[in-house]
């Protein structure tokens, strides 16, 4: 395992509502980033306020920092955790077959849902001056089926696609180092050497998928990610940027 990364923090909590209501409310008492980690949530939560299921055994976190820069710069660290996802895991696994990034922030593995990402901010329109990465891993358990939403990607789990057994602390301590590599590349070179990344692994790049928002969906051809972190697709009416939506393929 690497070394846990200088100037980072780390808690773990045997059981809390949600570390990111953890992240919160310790959030003015930090001198630096600190990562915490719960064995068990009493009340997660993943992205537009949905619940998130967090079986026993999987990895649960969240990272505090506090970013310079504007809310949008810091909205791309979604793009830089889940570099760090995937590098984690390729290191407690020995492979890296098979895993894959889906646009803006989950993990795959064999086309089914590994890991998520949820960022959430403390302060208002240019005043942001705290920032939250959730992360949850389905590291030995997955969800049960009956508790998704209709059209998701079908959950696996690091255990049952790979054999690999590791324990929440073990992932945070690779998660960790990987991030901090990550986020000093992001904040002395941009986005652009992120971006690059990222796509060398994107899922179905180059393929026909569904971006939806709300009630209203567009169909096209995965061409890119811009600069700004937006999905680009190639469509019957010419290219659309698109700054947040759920895909489907």
């Amino acid at each position: 395992m690497r070394q846990w990364p200088d100037g980072y923090g780390r808690r773990i909590l045997d059981e809390v509502d949600s570390t990111l209501n953890e992240a919160a409310r310790i959030a003015p008492t930090l001198a630096g980033p600190e990562w915490i980690l719960a064995k068990h949530q009493t009340a997660a939560r993943g992205r537009r306020g949905r619940a998130w299921v967090n079986p026993k055994g999987n990895l649960s976190c969240t990272l505090v920092l506090r970013p310079d820069g504007s809310p949008a710069q810091s909205a791309l660290r979604s793009f830089v955790a889940s570099l760090a996802l995937l590098d984690a895991c390729v290191a407690v696994t020995g492979r890296s077959a098979g895993f894959s990034l889906k646009w803006p922030n989950d993990v795959l593995l064999n086309g089914g849902k590994l890991a998520g990402i949820l960022l959430e901010s403390a302060g208002v329109g240019p005043n942001l001056n705290t920032l939250f990465i959730g992360i949850g891993a389905n590291l030995c358990e997955v969800p049960p089926v009956e508790q998704l939403e209709d059209g998701a990607l079908r959950p696996v789990s690091l255990l049952s696609e790979t054999g690999a057994a590791v324990t929440p602390e073990e992932f945070l301590g690779e998660l960790a180092a990987a991030y901090a590599q990550y986020e000093q590349q992001f904040v002395t070179y941009g986005f652009e050497p992120i971006r690059t990344a990222w796509l060398a692994s994107a899922a179905k790049l180059g393929e026909v998928i569904t971006a939806r928002t709300g009630n209203s969906q567009t169909t096209g051809t995965y061409e890119t990610v811009d600069g700004e972190g937006n999905l680009v697709l190639n469509t019957a009416k010419g290219r659309v940027s698109i700054p947040a939506a759920d895909i489907y393929f």
